[in-house]
């Protein structure tokens, strides 16, 4: 009786130290030195920025996913007035007559091309977002898409490493092209129309100019971007922005978004009823 319930007893110990020796840990399970084998450790409470709140294994993000709606947390609507320009620059900046800033004059008086609808550039789309729009990227294979809320402008970023072209034609937002370097999607553009402003005060550039921006997603909520104005005729050191930081604006879709159309007749009707008048110009 005794040598069958030693037996019994052996063999158990080896199904139970024969199991031990096989079992591997489970996701949230940490192996560690105990007596009697694998002690199981509750895993550490979840920590993740790029997590839905509350929930550890689903909603995860990619941060070389920028698709969403962003609006501005912090940033200005110009350039700055300490901004460094050549002579021409100074000259060209001197003749535009904006109605924002230290130089401002009333808007019927002044020559901002925001007055008549004219398409904003792609430095002036970039810097009004930051200051109070949304834009939204939307994510291809091949593309970027970048969804101005002012005025529903949109401009595509290629990823398909294309070379710029060697003679574009002018563009008011210029041709984009894109990369990733680690966690943080670089974009080159050139081939602008000289016609717009770089900001409300009224910084110009010409057609030479090159425009590289930087947008690093820090978290799942936040969207961070600079970027750097390359043009010498007018301005003798690259321009450097500031961070600006965005938030991903989920309740923000299609449906939500303010149809901010610059309608050329509406616009001249205000013009001649009320911005004329309000600076005492005729009506016509």
């Amino acid at each position: 009786m005794r040598l069958r319930l030693f037996v019994v007893t052996m063999a158990a110990g080896a199904v139970l130290a024969q199991g031990q020796v096989k079992s591997e840990p489970r996701p949230g399970v940490t192996p560690a030195a105990g007596r009697g084998g694998v002690r199981v450790i509750p895993p550490e409470p979840c920590v993740n920025q790029w997590t839905v709140p509350g929930a550890c294994d689903i909603g995860r993000v990619d941060p070389h996913d920028l698709s969403g709606v962003w609006t501005r947390a912090t940033g200005s609507g110009s350039l700055g007035n300490d901004v460094k320009m050549t002579p021409a620059g100074e000259a060209k900046f001197m003749a535009n007559k904006p109605s924002f800033g230290p130089r401002m004059v009333p808007p019927a008086l002044g020559n901002d091309p925001m007055g008549h609808c004219d398409p904003l550039g792609l430095v002036r789309n970039i810097i009004l977002e930051v200051a109070g729009r949304s834009f939204e990227f939307a994510q291809m294979n091949d593309r970027v898409i970048q969804f101005f809320e002012w005025a529903h402008q949109y401009r595509t970023i290629w990823l398909d490493g294309r070379a710029f072209p060697k003679d574009p034609e002018l563009r008011w937002n210029g041709y984009s092209v894109g990369k990733w370097e680690g966690n943080t999607f670089v974009v080159d553009t050139m081939g602008f129309d000289p016609r717009t402003w770089l900001d409300n005060l009224g910084h110009p550039h010409t057609e030479n100019m090159r425009v590289q921006e930087r947008y690093t997603r820090t978290d799942r909520n936040t969207l961070t971007m600079t970027f750097t104005i390359t043009d010498p005729a007018y301005y003798p050191e690259p321009y450097v922005s500031g961070v600006k930081t965005l938030r991903l604006n989920p309740e923000k879709t299609e449906e939500d978004k303010i149809e901010t159309f610059c309608v050329p007749s509406e616009e001249e009707n205000f013009n001649q009823n009320i911005r004329n008048p309000a600076a005492g110009l005729p009506k016509k």
